[in-house]
């Protein structure tokens, strides 16, 4: 029993992180730049209603539907974030009161509930994500149901982790990229576009978001429920921090909050009779804990947060 119970937790972290995974790897990204989206959750929810849509509308085979939910989740997440960016770079507000009424907007008693009920979406998505048997190796002990029987949406989130890694670490534009995020007045001295670099980072951070919000709607659920991302926008705020703007940190992270959020249901699957409402609030307590530990003064230079984080871009300035 300790066996099997070790393996669900596993396989629940790789499943449930996925859609943190997701929304974290696009924080990143957007945070890089230095620009501070709290609307995440906001995005992450209009990318799922969006691709219920195309699930129950769309007709075709389900890789072309999925594919093409994929693809109006990102587009979707990233006019989203077009926004944010609109708001924070061009007229210089306040990131985290733009975040946080772009969550409102968004969330599940704004836009995404209408655009649901408008499109009359009540029945579960006929097109959906599903376990793939890689190379017919998911049988394999330990390693079978861990790297051979994921998701599409899964496998795709590795390949992003490593680009991401790639990307910031590897390339010339990521180093712009976090050169920007570290001082903006001596990136622009520098010859590099401060504007445009936030700009396409957060459309991109939005874009990842919306893949996150499709994972709940197209797999997880999978059906619209409003409010179905249910905080998770938040807990990928965290994992930035946790994960020490690192992708492949990131990506540990949302598989432990992965295994914390999906705790419940595996101790029922094997018969622990615990109050389901004290397993489920630890991820968000973890969340908290972790938010206030980043909080003291010395968070940014120990953690290594752009330290142009949150703070407009003024040229004139300089």
């Amino acid at each position: 029993m300790n066996d099997s119970f070790l393996m669900a937790i596993l396989v629940s972290a790789l499943f449930y992180g996925t859609p943190l995974l997701f929304a974290a790897l696009g924080e990143v990204l957007t945070e890089r730049s230095g620009v501070l989206n709290l609307g995440v959750e906001g995005m992450m929810l209009m990318g799922a209603v969006v691709g219920s849509v195309v699930s129950a509308r769309l007709g075709g085979p389900s890789w072309f539907v999925l594919g093409v939910a994929i693809l109006a989740a990102m587009l979707v997440g990233a006019l989203t974030a077009l926004l944010h960016a609109f708001a924070t770079i061009t007229l210089r507000v306040e990131q985290t009161v733009s975040g946080l009424a772009l969550t409102i907007l968004a969330g599940a008693a704004g836009l995404s509930s209408y655009l649901a009920n408008v499109w009359q979406l009540r029945d579960p998505v006929p097109h959906q994500f599903t376990r793939i048997d890689v190379l017919g190796l998911a049988g394999l002990p330990v390693v079978g149901p861990l790297l051979f029987h994921q998701t599409f949406l899964t496998y795709l989130s590795w390949v992003l982790v490593a680009v991401g890694s790639w990307y910031l670490f590897r390339t010339r534009a990521g180093l712009n990229l976090r050169a920007v995020g570290e001082s903006p007045s001596t990136a622009d001295a520098m010859g590099l576009n401060v504007v445009r670099t936030r700009y396409v980072h957060t459309l991109a951070g939005g874009a990842l978001a919306g893949i996150g919000g499709i994972c709940f709607s197209l797999s997880i659920v999978p059906t619209w429920q409003d409010g179905m991302t249910a905080g998770r926008g938040w807990i990928a705020l965290a994992l930035v921090i946790f994960g020490f703007w690192r992708p492949v940190w990131v990506m540990l992270g949302a598989y432990l909050f992965g295994a914390l959020a999906s705790l419940s249901l595996t101790l029922q699957a094997q018969g622990i009779d615990i109050a389901p409402e004290i397993l489920d609030s630890i991820p968000y307590v973890m969340t908290i804990v972790v938010l206030v530990a980043v909080s003291a003064g010395w968070s940014s230079r120990r953690l290594s947060a752009p330290d142009a984080l949150g703070t407009a871009f003024e040229r004139e300035a300089r």
